[in-house]
């Protein structure tokens, strides 16, 4: 497993989705893990790298709009494949949603995960094509209208 988590934050540090493949923690060291985190990514300046690595974890963000997506992954993942990962949730986020934001999140808080679920599965990387990360949603609007 390389993906542990995946946390998409707004500026003001408020987790707005949390998803965890290290099954290992309990909800207080997952609290604790992502205050830690947030507040070292948001206090970092937009010239600095977007790779920083905190206890046994690399974590991989980005920055849209008022959102940051912060993936952890193990020490030995790939780095920039992990921000083609970010951009493609983010493209198909804005696809879904047409230009996600994160009233969007919070509203269809279900959706989102069920994007991401789609995308991963147990900390590998299942998805990437937008079009077929949609169809299964796209299948169930259709049987519910």
């Amino acid at each position: 497993m390389a993906i542990k988590f995946v946390l998409l934050v707004n500026k003001q540090g408020q987790t707005r989705l949390a998803k965890y493949t290290d099954q290992g923690m309990s909800v207080e060291e997952r609290r604790a893990l992502e205050g830690e985190i947030v507040r070292k990514c948001l206090a970092r300046s937009e010239k600095q790298c977007s790779f920083i690595e905190h206890r046994n974890y690399k974590v991989i963000y980005r920055r849209y709009a008022s959102l940051f997506f912060l993936v952890g992954v193990d020490g030995d993942e790939n780095e920039l494949a992990i921000l083609e990962l970010i951009h493609c949730l983010v493209e198909t986020l804005d696809r879904y949603f047409s230009n996600v934001c994160e009233l969007d999140l919070m509203f269809n808080l279900e959706m989102a995960h069920f994007i991401v679920d789609e995308m991963l599965m147990n900390g590998c990387i299942v998805e990437t094509n937008k079009t077929n990360v949609l169809a299964p949603i796209q299948l169930l609007e259709k049987a519910a209208a």
